[in-house]
């Protein structure tokens, strides 16, 4: 039994995350769909010193989150109703308390196969409040990441990008992205982007990526070098160019400035792109 776990906020991005797991689970063999809203408890800003006069805002944000919860409730019956009679199973849960720690227990306690989450992506403020609890996933999460923005059908997935230094030869990585590849049947560009900072020559980032082929037996692959400024831009910039499906990168569950394959990149790479983005925390 695969599970798929669907962090959903009933935002536009959130709906694009469940149409596209749903429509993959429709095609696969046991699988369970699990969606989490969580429910943000209000907090008391009220500092009433009248005799309780300031007190109102306190009740009146009580009375609206009881509102809240019970319509939440509602509209999640409504989504297992939608999917009950579906060959995939398909659940819901309710959860109260901070949207990444809800989460991140849910991950802990379910141990889920996938987390698809849809996001709005980077802008500004927004991109602060509404980016960061996508990015504290994908670099917290022991599970493979796909971050969504706009619709996407599983069955298009034909271009897959994997950007790595591939320097760290991760075997489960390995295995996941080979798996990945042929989950969905589609050609693999396996690129290394080059910056004036890490510059090396085109013989030697093409004869680590092709002893990486040859070491996991990879088929059909290209390898590809891209020129940049940043490691983040050149990997947007080539999925662009190529007009990529789907792009896959190892994360280390850290920051720091250590190798491409660094959290802080792969964070940078899922609020920036605008294509669906695969993400797996290597240990």
């Amino acid at each position: 039994m695969t599970k798929v776990l669907v962090p959903y906020d009933f935002s536009e991005q959130a709906q694009y995350a469940l149409d596209f797991t749903t429509n993959l689970a429709s095609k696969l063999d046991n699988i369970t769909v699990e969606v989490l809203h969580v429910l943000e408890i209000p907090t008391n800003t009220s500092l009433g010193t009248m005799g309780g006069g300031e007190m109102m805002p306190e009740i009146e944000n009580q009375i609206f989150f009881v509102e809240l919860t019970e319509r939440r409730k509602k509209q999640m019956k409504e989504l297992e109703e939608k999917f009950k009679s579906q060959k995939f199973e398909f659940k819901t849960k309710l959860k109260l308390g901070n949207a990444f720690q809800a989460i991140s227990e849910s991950i802990n306690e379910e141990k889920p196969d996938l987390v698809v989450m849809g996001s709005k992506g980077s802008s500004g403020l927004e991109e602060v409040l509404v980016g960061s609890n996508t990015e504290k996933v994908v670099r917290n999460a022991k599970c493979p990441v796909v971050t969504i923005k706009s619709p996407v059908d599983p069955k298009d997935l034909k271009k897959i990008v994997f950007a790595s230094d591939f320097r760290e030869n991760s075997d489960e990585v390995a295995a996941r992205i080979k798996r990945l590849q042929k989950l969905f049947g589609a050609e693999l560009y396996l690129v290394n982007v080059n910056t004036p900072g890490s510059f090396e020559t085109t013989r030697e980032s093409i004869a680590r990526i092709k002893h990486y082929v040859k070491k996991y037996d990879f088929e059909n692959v290209k390898a590809e070098i891209y020129n940049s400024s940043s490691e983040e831009s050149g990997i947007i910039e080539f999925a662009e160019d190529i007009d990529a499906d789907l792009i896959a990168m190892a994360t280390h569950g850290r920051t720091g400035f250590l190798h491409l394959i660094t959290g802080s990149i792969a964070e940078d790479v899922v609020n920036h792109a605008k294509r669906p983005v695969w993400t797996f925390r290597a240990e």
